[in-house]
């Protein structure tokens, strides 16, 4: 399931974002790669302990918990610490991989099942050339460059990559979930049966029979497949 995510970050912490990002202290990208996305990676990257990673995560994560449509679409039970990356000049694109199944956390932290992955863009998409992140499913390849402060969502085990930016810079966020229900066709079933309750709802008020008797459909698939 793609799903995209519109205005994760308001104008106002779009600007915050890129105060700090001008002066961001970036590094190889491949530090945070598996043995597989290294070969591939070529791109920079804000170190995950500095001060202005900390600084944007609080931003984005901010963002996120205030958006229905992502909760809806992601059924979050942990979202990995955001982090950031950078392609422009010959650091330019991150060739076709797979995220692993499992991202550790820094510090000993625990770990995150990555079922979702998510990526946030930061930059104006007419700012740069190239840089689509293109997604392969059985559908075909989505190439997708979003406005600056929306977020796009898929399942973690799709292959993908970035292709080369040819001018410009594309800066943005990414991050993983680990859903409170693990299969991508569960979440699929949920996020669609939640978006016509939504606009239901605003038809005909939240006590209407049928209203109540989908609520509780609802309710009890998630009860079923929820994971602690």
């Amino acid at each position: 399931m793609l799903v995209h995510v519109h205005q994760v970050l308001t104008p106002d912490e779009l600007r915050q974002a890129w105060q700090i990002l001008q002066a961001a202290p970036w590094g190889d990208g491949r530090a945070t790669a598996g043995e597989q996305s290294a070969q591939a990676k070529n791109n920079r990257q804000l170190p995950e302990s500095c001060e202005a990673t900390q600084q944007l995560q609080t931003i984005v994560l901010a963002g996120l918990g205030r958006h229905a449509l992502f909760f809806s679409a992601a059924l979050p039970k942990q979202i990995s610490p955001p982090l950031f990356n950078r392609y422009e000049g010959n650091a330019n694109s991150f060739g076709n991989h797979v995220d692993s199944a499992v991202r550790y956390l820094p510090g000993g932290e625990g770990r995150v099942r990555t079922d979702v992955s998510c990526t946030l863009f930061l930059c104006d998409p007419d700012s740069y050339e190239g840089g689509e992140l293109v997604i392969e499913d059985t559908y075909g390849q989505h190439r997708i460059k979003l406005p600056a402060g929306d977020l796009i969502l898929y399942p973690g085990h799709s292959v993908h990559r970035v292709e080369p930016v040819t001018a410009g810079a594309r800066i943005a966020s990414y991050f993983w979930v680990h859903s409170m229900v693990r299969s991508d066709a569960h979440r699929r079933l949920l996020y669609d049966m939640d978006q016509h309750l939504m606009r239901l709802r605003s038809n005909v008020g939240e006590t209407d029979p049928a209203v109540i008797g989908l609520t509780a459909t609802y309710h009890n698939l998630l009860r079923m497949w929820l994971e602690f």
